[in-house]
């Protein structure tokens, strides 16, 4: 194994749960640091992006809390970014001292919410210089869903109309500008604190959610990306055109929308956000040539990781949570 600095004498901190919970469950302990397997790295992780499913599965809900019911205490957080110090023999493709990012241990293993995280090597993408560490931490799940949810399912196209709910959201925010950024007319729904936000991305026009019902306002839509679900999501498929498509991303209320949409006669689409390291790179690209930035709206450092939780489960953060791992 090849190593830049020394970490067996030091324990590591990072965060624990042990049983289901609010976030009173969550720890911070001390464990020796990992070592990297075949295929694998150690990094030490400056930054480590929080997502919905992070406090869901803390809660017990979902299917990534029944996989891991029976190996607590667990260590949550898939989103990761920081320095290799460690490669494991058989890994060529990174060295120790590369700024890299990426969705690690998903779903089962988590990891991320410690200052030294394995990963293997081909889940993470180089970070752009332009990009300090812990910033790129709230990069990875949330980007790669907005991207896959777009150009994989939506199939989305340059001159198409699409409506985003929560575009302010930590992947509606990426959504908008990849949107953007594809040449599509792009609609936002947001508070209206949000709306000079989203203004300033580029988005052609914000629906404030709390005074305006869309299915009064938009129609004939190639594309609805919802990342509400339940009525929201049902209410949106009045919005689309016949041959549009509504993405989903909610995995709690996707049969049901899926299911209103098929009554309806048009067409929805639940998905599984999964890691794959060559759209993360595409996205690094777009972040270093300028067309997409990243918006961190709080840092927390790593002991601070309950009130993290609790704004993130409490709803309308404006782009992403960041723990600071160092």
């Amino acid at each position: 194994m090849e190593s830049s600095e020394a970490t067996d004498a030091v324990p590591m901190r990072h965060v624990v749960y042990d049983r289901f919970g609010g976030s009173d469950v969550l720890q911070v302990t001390e464990s020796p640091v990992p070592v990297p397997a075949g295929g694998e790295v150690l990094i030490r992780v400056h930054g480590a992006g929080l997502n919905p499913i992070d406090w869901k599965t803390r809660k017990g809900l979902g299917f990534v809390a029944t996989q891991i019911e029976g190996r607590m205490p667990w260590t949550p957080g898939y989103d990761a970014a920081g320095e290799v110090v460690a490669v494991a023999d058989d890994v060529t493709t990174l060295a120790p001292g590369d700024r890299v990012m990426g969705m690690i241990g998903f779903a089962e293993s988590g990891g991320a919410y410690a200052q030294y995280a394995v990963a293997r090597a081909d889940e993470l993408a180089i970070v752009p210089e332009e990009l300090d560490l812990v910033t790129a931490g709230g990069v990875p799940l949330a980007a790669l869903t907005a991207w896959q949810a777009l150009f994989e399912v939506a199939g989305l196209e340059s001159g198409q109309k699409i409506l985003i709910h929560a575009g302010a959201g930590g992947v509606g925010h990426f959504a908008v500008q990849f949107a953007l950024e594809r040449g599509a007319h792009v609609i936002a729904t947001a508070s209206a604190s949000n709306r000079d936000f989203l203004a300033e991305l580029g988005v052609h026009e914000v629906i404030d959610y709390h005074t305006t019902d869309i299915a009064d306002e938009c129609y004939g839509l190639d594309v609805v990306l919802d990342l509400i679900g339940g009525e929201t999501g049902k209410r949106s498929l009045q919005t689309l055109s016949e041959s549009g498509v509504l993405v989903t991303i909610p995995t709690v209320t996707a049969d049901e929308v899926v299911s209103a949409a098929e009554a309806m006669g048009v067409r929805a689409h639940g998905m599984k956000t999964r890691p794959d390291v060559f759209h993360l790179e595409e996205i690094a690209e777009l972040i270093e040539d300028g067309d997409v930035r990243v918006h961190v709206d709080r840092v927390f450092p790593l002991e601070q990781a309950r009130d993290a939780h609790d704004l993130l489960e409490a709803g309308h953060v404006r782009g992403k949570l960041v723990l600071d791992c160092r």
